[in-house]
């Protein structure tokens, strides 16, 4: 979500062929709202951590099934079912706290860092809301996350 913008219900609709080759190089086909179908570029990290999940998960040669499965209850074993929405929250927020993440942070967090992270690295808001497959740059500049960053030097300067 983190390098292509994308929303989660795009995500855990992804089936293994939506990871692809065209040119030179590795692609994702995200399923967005209204059955729109959004393809964007892997950045060479994304490529590489999808590239590793799907030969751990043993998933490379399915691909009609879906990238991202629920597993069998304690056994981790993966099943041919997609992961649901909610349970990829769960993940998310058991994994943030095992990191020692305080910070409430959901599915949406990871498209407003990369949104953020992009724009931060001199990225164009045209080219952002085209990535995130937004109507309009309103919705984009929603995720920017920029102007919330206030230094505790700042805060410092308060002198009373």
């Amino acid at each position: 979500m983190v390098y292509s913008f994308a929303r989660i219900g795009a995500v855990i609709q992804m089936k293994v062929g939506d990871y692809f080759v065209q040119g030179r190089r590795r692609w994702v086909r995200l399923h967005e709202k209204g059955g729109k179908e959004h393809d964007v570029p892997c950045h060479h990290r994304l490529d590489q951590y999808l590239h590793d999940y799907i030969e751990a998960a043993g998933i490379t040669d399915d691909v009609d099934g879906y990238l991202f499965r629920a597993a069998r209850r304690k056994t981790g074993q993966l099943t041919t079912n997609p992961l649901f929405q909610q349970d990829a929250h769960r993940i998310i927020r058991r994994r943030a706290k095992a990191a020692g993440i305080e910070t409430r942070i959901g599915n949406h967090t990871f498209r407003a860092t990369g949104i953020t992270a992009y724009l931060k690295n001199s990225g164009k808001l045209e080219v952002a809301q085209q990535i995130a497959n937004h109507e309009s740059p309103r919705t984009t500049k929603l995720y920017d996350r920029r102007t919330d960053e206030i230094s505790l030097d700042e805060i410092e300067r308060i002198a009373i």
